[in-house]
């Protein structure tokens, strides 16, 4: 706000520091005016001698590559594919299977909105088919099955990525990225999982559900909550996929006794209303405590009755006070969705950062969701954390959204805040290019360094993030940061401590040292 209306003014945007007595004094000392008056005093002192040391800095303009990147090919990388590519922006899509769909091909049945029971209802599969068949027959968008990112360069607007299909490596410009890898469901050994076939996850019973023609002698059914991963974060989903299941068998067989172990209830939004319509379908709900989780018994995998000995649930009624047990045809898990194999390797290569479940991590969470750190990379659908399908086509169209105020324009304009480096000063010791998150710091052979010596660092100023970790590791002090450079802190520091701003442009490292 302050450096627009210094622009309007007529000056460099740059020509500009701050005295934030607000956030730094009248908020923080509200019990000490003298103090808090006292502190200003020094901080508006520091940011004056700060200033006298600022200079003019230029921004140029880069051309705009205008093809989006979208790895992932599930709901999430589709929708945001034909959002772009009706604007008219080439897409390319990289998707490791050999299909395009991602978890859209696992569904069998979409949730019922309660709030509207008059709509009808699409099959998954068919809504599937027509958003393939919108992206094969689109002439913008490029699908790469069988495919995945090796490695990436560049920066927003110019990216310059290598593929691998077949074992064979192509390469691809563009100007944006859209993460869009999805989610899978958890398939743990919790409740004996794997032991006995009897004991299925949600989307196998989903499967059971349409496929199996023994459905309607399914007469008992229990579902536990919160597997695995669940118990430290929610998954969202488990819940309301847990009611639409129980109610889809409940509408196949009336008569089925279907109990669902859980810790919570999370059927959020209007999907609240399907578990008033479960229990009044009849669907017996017994709460557990975590210390108290359920046990399950199962025949011994190495005795011949396996599938036929009776599975047993036992679980404390907390109301009751008392342990019950169940003997269900059926163990239905309720797991959670988990990042896809390969999340940390992809975050790696990207240089993007991921939260403690392992999902991509946004830039800030209200004022950037569909952002990351790393400008004109985007995020979209389960890459970001559990959502449902309408959900996930929201915040494809927002990331798609955000890529394409990038792609709609010719040029952007560079960071003025970048490393530069003083070739004669520059020993070429790698320091830099081995320290640097972001991979920009180059020797170049061209460049003549401190002492004739052939090679020096070379940082482009239009890929540079202004991060300032090659300027704190230099030890040649070679390397300066625009709109932060020595100068202009030690005034500061000084102004801090009421010495005379320092006035050379060089200062001796003894004497920063000292300093500290």
């Amino acid at each position: 706000l302050f450096q627009d209306a210094i622009r309007q003014a007529g000056l460099n945007p740059h020509l500009f520091d701050i005295a934030n007595i607000r956030n730094q004094c009248s908020w923080v000392h509200s019990n000490d005016w003298d103090g808090a008056t006292e502190k200003a005093k020094t901080l508006v002192r520091m940011a004056i001698a700060r200033a006298s040391q600022l200079e003019p800095l230029k921004t140029s303009e880069v051309p705009v590559n205008q093809a989006a990147l979208i790895i992932g090919g599930g709901a999430a990388g589709m929708t945001a594919a034909l959002t772009l590519a009706d604007q008219d922006f080439p897409v390319h899509i990289v998707e490791r299977a050999s299909a395009l769909g991602g978890n859209l091909r696992n569904l069998q049945y979409f949730i019922k909105n309660p709030a509207a029971q008059n709509e009808k209802q699409i099959h998954p599969g068919e809504y599937l088919a027509e958003i393939v068949d919108k992206i094969e027959k689109h002439p913008l968008i490029t699908t790469h099955l069988n495919t995945q990112l090796s490695k990436t360069s560049g920066f927003k607007g110019n990216f310059d990525s290598h593929l691998i299909t077949n074992g064979s490596t192509f390469q691809i410009k563009h100007g944006v990225t859209i993460i869009a890898t999805g989610g899978v469901e958890y398939k743990g050994d919790e409740y004996g999982y794997g032991k006995d076939p009897r004991i299925l996850t949600q989307l196998e019973f989903e499967s059971y559900l349409s496929q199996n023609d023994n459905v309607s002698n399914t007469s008992s059914v229990v579902m536990i909550q919160c597997i695995g991963p669940a118990e430290k974060f929610c998954s969202r989903l488990c819940c309301t996929t847990a009611l639409k299941n129980a109610l889809k068998l409940k509408e196949i067989n009336p008569d089925a006794e279907i109990s669902i172990i859980y810790r919570d209830i999370r059927t959020y939004g209007f999907k609240e209303k399907l578990y008033t319509q479960a229990r009044k379908a009849g669907v017996r709900f017994i709460h557990y405590e975590f210390k108290r989780k359920p046990e399950v018994q199962i025949a011994d995998s190495l005795t011949l009755n396996q599938g036929s000995d009776p599975l047993l649930i036992k679980v404390w009624e907390p109301i009751l006070k008392r342990e019950l047990e169940i003997e269900p045809d059926l163990l239905v898990l309720s797991t959670p969705v988990v990042p896809p194999q390969g999340t940390q390797d992809l975050a790696s290569r990207l240089k993007l950062s991921l939260d403690m479940d392992g999902f991509f991590l946004e830039a800030h969470v209200k004022l950037r969701p569909v952002d990351f750190s790393a400008d004109g990379i985007f995020m979209a659908g389960m890459a970001h954390y559990p959502k449902f399908l309408d959900e996930t086509i929201a915040q494809a169209q927002a990331a798609a959204s955000r890529a394409a105020s990038i792609l709609s324009q010719e040029t952007i304009q560079t960071n003025a805040r970048v490393a530069v480096v003083d070739p004669l000063l520059c020993v070429g010791c790698l320091t830099c290019v081995r320290i640097c998150p972001y991979d920009v710091p180059q020797v170049k052979s061209n460049f003549t360094g401190i002492g004739n010596i052939l090679g020096a660092a070379f940082i482009e100023p239009a890929i540079c993030h202004g991060c300032g970790t090659c300027v704190s590791e230099c030890p040649g002090r070679a390397i300066q940061l625009m709109h932060s450079k020595d100068i202009q802190t030690m005034a500061k520091v000084d102004a801090l401590f009421e010495k005379e701003p320092a006035s050379t442009g060089f200062i001796p490292l003894s004497s920063i040292e000292t300093r500290k």
